[in-house]
Parts: C-alpha cells; structure tokens; sequence
C-alpha cells in the first residue's frame, strides 16, 4: 500500500493597501491643526519643566556653591524658558517657537499673580480666623479693650462706620464731578482739554501723603475744620477723582461716533445727546472707572490719620471728632505685639476685603446692565406706551370706518377707501406687542 503524495496547499493571496496618504493643501504644504494645546505641547512642557528643574538642583547642590530660594526659582524658570523652546523648535519654525515661548511667558506670569492673590486672601482670612467668629468683633468699639484683653471683648465697629461714611463722603463728590469732567474732555476738544487731560494723567500718580497734606494744610489749617471724616473723605476725593476721570475718559472714547451723528440728525442738542446716548452706552465702563476709583482709595491709611486722627470710639459724626478706617484701624492693631491685637487686626483686614467685594457687587449690580437692557420699570414703561399706541390706532381706525376725517391725515381718497387696507393685522401685531414687551422691545 503506497501512500499519496502529499500536495502543497497554495498561500491566499494578500491584499496589501496602499499607506495612506495626508492631503496636502495647495501649495505642497501639510494642514497644521490649529487647536490651542496639543498633546506635544504637553509632552514639551511638562518634559522642560522636568528637565529644568532638574539641571538646577543639580547645579545648586552639587556643582556650583549656589542656594536662596529665590535664585532657585529664577534659574529654574530661565532653564525651563530654553529647554521648552529647544524642545518646540524640533516641531515648529521659528515664527512659531517665538510665538510658544511668549504664551509661555505670558501665562506663566499670569499664573504667578493669581497665586499672589489668593494667598494674599487666604493668609489675611486664616490669621484673622480667631477674632472673625465672634459677635462682639463686629458690634462694638475698642473702647474697653486693652491689649490684654480676650478676643471675646471689644471690635472695629467704629472702623466699619468710619470706612463707610468716608467713602461715601468721597464718592458723592469725586463720582459726579469725575463723569463731567470726562465727557467735557471727550465732547469739548480743544487747548484746554488737552491741558487738562495731561494734570489727570500726572495726578493719577499722586502720593496718598501728599493728597493727605493738602487737605490738612487747606481745610484744617486755613479753612478751620476740625479732623473729621469728612476732612479725610475730602482727602480721599483727591486721590480717587484722577482714576475715575482717566478711566471714565477711556470709555467713553470708545463708544462709536456713529451714534453721536445719528442723534445729531434727529435734531438733539448736546447735552441731550450725551444724557441719552453717550452715558448709557458706556454704563458698563463708567461703573468699573467707579470701582477702580473706589479701590484706590478705600485702602489709603495716610490720608485718614492726618486728616481724621485716629481714636477708639465709635463716631457717627463726620463734621467733628477723630473716625478711624479699616485700613488704618488694621495697620494699628498689626503694630501691637499681642497676638489677640494682631488677630483683631488681620480681621479687620478681612473685613475690608468683603466690604471691597460687597461695593463691587453693588456697582456690577447698577451699571452691569449693557446698552439696550432695559430693567423693568423701563420695561413697564415700554408696555404701557405700546398699550396706548393701540388705543390711538383703534381710534383711528373707527374714525375712517366711520367716515369721519382723521387730523393729521394728508389729503387723499376717501376714508372708506383707505379702511378698505384691512388694518387687523396691524392691530393684533400692536395688541401682541403691548402684552409682550419682549417683543416691543
């Protein structure tokens, strides 16, 4: 018995696809994503900043005789700033390694600030947690606490008064005359102008010191005033009227031309242009000027002790007797060496800072609303005026069914003839737009 011979089962035949290929834009060149972070930017970054921080504890601590924190840093962030750009430069040309080390750079400081920031706030909350829990620190004076005394006795309640009564003293005289002078530098041009935008510019960099002797020297010494709040809000006017007068100046430098021209051509003089036009539209900008205004000198501690002293007790009266601030009743209570002042202190820094937060919010509150916002008394006004527009038309529309002339109305064909138009659908679109004023609006 022979065995068959055993036959060699042919191999399938493979398909073999072609490699695919990256389309080209015209011109030869590849498409570049432009997303704004890749997964190369990532490894790129993150292996620089390895690296870099590598290279310098080796060189801080093995190779050269280097130490301080701060070089550490700033070697550090030097390092990082080549490697990264040496890493990119693989990947990209040149236009583009210029433009990854500036974002680089850009948000590295940003980042750098935010941190000052919050740890800023964190550590003024954190060492005034002690004197925050307690009642007492925000409903009485110091007026019989010692430097002995327990965190359950005394408060900054007469700070609190003193730093509200102060600023608004300021802000009733800098908010209306700051928004004036803007829109006489925005809308008077001229010599004079000009000559009086360069003195805003040059005061925006006043000492808080000299703002502070200037009051003294003219409205204490010459006037006869005695130190008050009211001596130290005027002082403050003088520092916040600058910031608010350049900042309100910028904004109202944007706001388009074609909107002045517009009210012009409808035969507005211009004051009435400015009230109704140019302030609306940049509500939202001349509430930030106030905020900056407001920031710069809600925090000033030299102007209130040489113009309103300083005391303990808690002073409502802005005409007369020492008021303290926030600010300077903070600087004060730092000063001591007790710990229980030192907390008080670090509290009332607190304090201030939600005191800033709660007039930000007021002023976001007041001009946040952009232009063409109406609120809801506007609103209502809308609504009742769109209500009376349809009673007129139905007048009308009666008096020409009827036969009887319309006043006002050109001389044409008869009235019968003109009702024959179907006036209902104007008629429902004003009924629809009197009760939606979302509509009229």
């Amino acid at each position: 018995m022979t065995a068959a011979p055993e036959t060699e089962t042919p191999a399938r035949p493979r398909t073999t696809l072609p490699p695919a290929v990256r389309a080209a834009a015209p011109g030869g060149e590849h498409r570049r994503s432009v997303a704004q972070l890749r997964a190369t930017d990532v490894y790129a970054m993150g292996g620089a900043a390895a690296a870099a921080l590598a290279l310098t504890w080796l060189l801080f601590a093995r190779l050269l005789p280097f130490d301080g924190v701060v070089g550490f840093v700033v070697v550090t962030y030097a390092l990082f700033l080549g490697l990264y750009a040496l890493l990119v430069s693989f990947d990209e040309d040149g236009p583009a390694v210029a433009d990854r080390i500036a974002a680089a750079v850009v948000r590295s400081l940003g980042a750098v600030l935010l941190s000052v920031l919050v740890f800023v706030v964190s550590y003024t909350l954190w060492e005034g947690r002690k004197a925050l829990p307690h009642l007492n620190f925000f409903t009485e004076d110091m007026r019989l606490a010692g430097p002995l005394e327990p965190l359950s006795t005394g408060g900054i309640k007469h700070a609190i008064a003193g730093t509200l009564i102060e600023i608004t003293i300021a802000l009733v005289i800098t908010v209306p005359a700051g928004l004036v002078c803007a829109v006489f530098l925005n809308e008077v041009p001229g010599r004079f102008a000009r000559f009086v935008r360069t003195i805003v510019e040059a005061m925006t960099a006043l000492p808080s010191i000299v703002a502070g002797l200037f009051i003294y020297a003219t409205v204490i010494l010459t006037l006869g005033f005695p130190e008050s709040g009211f001596a130290a809000g005027l002082a403050l006017s003088v520092m916040m009227l600058p910031i608010i007068i350049r900042a309100s100046d910028v904004v109202i430098r944007l706001v388009p031309g074609t909107l002045r021209e517009a009210a012009y051509a409808m035969g507005t003089s211009r004051w009435r242009t400015v009230w109704h036009v140019v302030l609306p539209t940049a509500r939202s900008g001349l509430a930030t000027a106030v905020i900056l205004g407001t920031a710069r000198g809600i925090g000033e501690t030299s102007p209130v002790l040489i113009t309103a002293g300083f005391g303990a007790e808690f002073n409502a009266n802005a005409f007369s007797d020492p008021m303290v601030s926030l600010p300077l009743a903070a600087l004060k209570l730092v000063e001591s060496p007790e710990p229980n002042m030192i907390a008080r202190g670090f509290g009332a820094a607190a304090t201030l800072l939600v005191v800033v937060l709660a007039l930000f919010v007021v002023a976001r509150s007041i001009g946040g609303r952009g232009p063409g916002q109406l609120t809801r008394r506007q609103q209502h006004r809308r609504v009742l005026a769109s209500r009376r527009d349809v009673r007129r038309f139905e007048t009308r529309t009666r008096q020409g069914a009827g036969g009887s002339p319309v006043a006002g109305s050109p001389p044409g064909p008869a009235p019968a003839t003109r009702s024959a138009v179907r006036p209902g659908a104007a008629l429902r679109k004003l009924r629809k737009s009197a009760q939606d004023p979302r509509s009229s609006s």
